[in-house]
């Protein structure tokens, strides 16, 4: 594996006049900052359409994109729509997203340029391919709007338990509503894929992710119950969390619903297959979310109040990886094996030769043999400052204790002032074949750009980069540091060794 380094940041956050990060000019000229700045990787967290809390790990669909990220001057440029339609648009915040807001504007763009849509070739021939799920997951978002957004297992019984003639009779009266949703997909997916080929022609791979679990309230539920361990009557019989530990006495209660392994094994995983394979149609590698739960997986009794009463079991091991590796080939994942971990996950990640994460921010405390600390890194492993669930790194640190900090300072040799320099220093340094730094951190940014904190209901996923924020210096010092610690890109490498 070649050193190489990248920054993490979800399209949400990249800068636009429309309330929220989109799939337009700001996303290309975000692949030119990351070219010209030693960058090789560009990592976010899923593009499927979010549902509750507006979560990209809660989606309506595993296999559908976020309408949200559609851009509106590229749907001027294809002509669906003139620049006087986007005059009325409303100023919103650029330093957060305001899902309500931008849900109600955006849509009004979405229409208009759905009336002035004629049907093409190409979208005939995304509709042909994507049909498997694109078709259930129109008549999910048909009917879910029929019920006033009300999640699927409130519906009517004859939508919800999917009795054939209620189906058909409600496809053939919204027949327009379907083709809507297949428009929005189609126009999704064509902006995705310039973004794509552009990032491919400048030299920058993709690092999406794929969660372990589907939300219960999605068209993969719903169109594909057998999949999942239901009862009679569509309601789950155990739902996923994690135990009690350190962090809580109770666990954390997911409620997603939880597989049933052995019906997906019987057909070679296809829902799985289709999914990954659907992922990779969008991405260079794919980071695996909770990727424990492939060994051994927390199940609780659906209905209890807490996590606390759950039971470890037997995840599908290395038969799935096998069997997903026969259809579709070599594996690009990165595998998120944070949390408790134990042999067995390690022996299954080394197994199917994922590279694991290392976070930095939890390598301070338990001493030298912390496994997160620079000098304890392998060489198949990703090192990331933080995450999109942890604070920025400088927020960390603003709250850690005068004594956590003086181990950070004995270890980094640095003080306060430049601690953030010292910090993504030790991370480009470990023997790691990745490092990933978000874009918080490459801006020194404190706690209050934070984009994701667990167990919090709301007030997530909105953080932004403003326009104001692309420091250019901050920028070419991140390069510099990258050429420093053997990460840059192809090309200076191989100037630097003299071709």
């Amino acid at each position: 594996m070649t050193r190489a380094s990248g920054i993490f940041l979800h399209p949400t956050s990249l800068p636009s006049p429309y309330g929220i990060g989109d799939l337009g000019g700001a996303a290309l000229r975000f692949v030119d900052l990351l070219a010209a700045n030693e960058q090789t990787y560009w990592q976010f967290c899923p593009l499927s359409p979010t549902g509750y809390g507006d979560s990209p790990y809660q989606t309506f669909c595993s296999f559908a994109g976020n309408t949200l990220l559609i851009s509106p001057d590229e749907l001027v440029k294809d002509g669906l729509l003139s620049k006087d339609d986007l005059k009325s648009y409303p100023v919103l915040a650029e330093d957060r997203v305001d899902y309500g807001a931008v849900i109600t504007e955006k849509e009004k763009l979405l229409r208009k340029a759905y009336r002035n849509f004629t049907d093409t070739k190409e979208f005939a021939k995304f509709c042909a391919k994507e049909k498997l799920w694109l078709d259930e997951y129109a008549l999910f978002r048909t009917i879910k709007t029929h019920h006033k957004e009300r999640p699927w297992w409130e519906w009517e019984a004859k939508y919800k338990l999917r009795k054939a003639d209620a189906l058909k009779a409600i496809a053939e009266k919204s027949a327009d509503s379907l083709r809507y949703q297949k428009f929005l997909q189609f126009i999704w997916d064509t902006q995705w894929q310039k973004v794509r080929a552009y990032a491919a022609e400048k030299k920058i791979l993709l690092i999406g992710d794929v969660p372990f679990y589907t939300a219960y309230d999605s068209s993969d539920t719903w169109s594909e119950p057998s999949q999942f361990l239901f009862d009679e009557e569509a309601k789950p019989i155990d739902v996923a969390g994690v135990p009690p530990d350190y962090f809580s006495e109770t666990g954390q209660l997911w409620g997603n619903p939880l597989y049933r392994w052995d019906t997906m094994k019987k057909d070679g995983y296809t829902w799985w297959r289709r999914r990954i394979e659907k992922t990779l149609e969008l991405v260079d590698f794919i980071r695996i979310d909770h990727f424990r739960a492939f060994d051994s997986y927390w199940a609780v009794p659906y209905g209890s109040p807490t996590a606390a009463t759950g039971e470890w079991r037997v995840g599908p091991g290395i038969h799935f990886f096998d069997t997903i590796k026969k259809a579709l080939g070599e594996l690009p994942f990165i595998a998120e094996d944070l949390g408790d971990i134990t042999p067995g996950v390690i022996k299954l990640r080394e197994d199917i030769n994922a590279p694991g994460m290392k976070i930095l921010q939890f390598a301070f405390g338990g001493g030298p043999k912390n496994p997160y600390l620079p000098h304890n890194a392998t060489i198949d492993s990703v090192t990331y400052t933080g995450t999109h669930d942890n604070d920025t790194s400088l927020g960390w640190f603003t709250l850690l204790s005068a004594a956590e900090k003086k181990d950070v300072y004995n270890y980094l040799g640095c003080t306060s002032k430049n601690f953030l320099e010292s910090f993504i220093r030790a991370a480009l340094g470990t023997t790691s074949w990745l490092c990933l730094i978000p874009m918080q951190d490459v801006l020194g940014l404190g706690g209050e750009h934070r984009m994701n904190t667990p167990g919090k209901m709301w007030g997530n996923w909105q953080w932004r980069m403003a326009e104001a924020m692309l420091a250019k210096a901050k920028m070419k010092r991140l390069a510099e540091l990258t050429k420093t610690y053997g990460r840059a890109r192809e090309c200076e490498r191989e100037k630097c060794n003299g071709k």
